[in-house]
């Protein structure tokens, strides 16, 4: 390696907008995030989950004549 050309590595706590700390290490000084894994909806198991049977169902009603004529001409 050369010398003199790579830069300084601090270990530093980067800052959530949640208020929670966490310890690494980086090139920068000081890290400020918007979200963190103690306050992100998917690792804090508050996230919605999406009604796709809603959706099947929709589908299945719209195309039924379609796939019922196609599963007519199969047989």
């Amino acid at each position: 390696m050369k010398a003199n050309i790579h830069p300084e590595y601090h270990h530093i706590k980067a800052v959530c907008a949640c208020g929670n700390e966490i310890e690494l290490g980086s090139v920068n000084r000081e890290m400020h995030v918007e979200i963190c894994s103690a306050c992100h909806p998917f690792f804090t198991g508050k996230q919605k989950l999406v009604d796709t049977a809603g959706r099947i169902e929709k589908f299945k009603k719209k195309y039924a004549a379609h796939l019922a004529a196609k599963a007519a001409g199969r047989k």
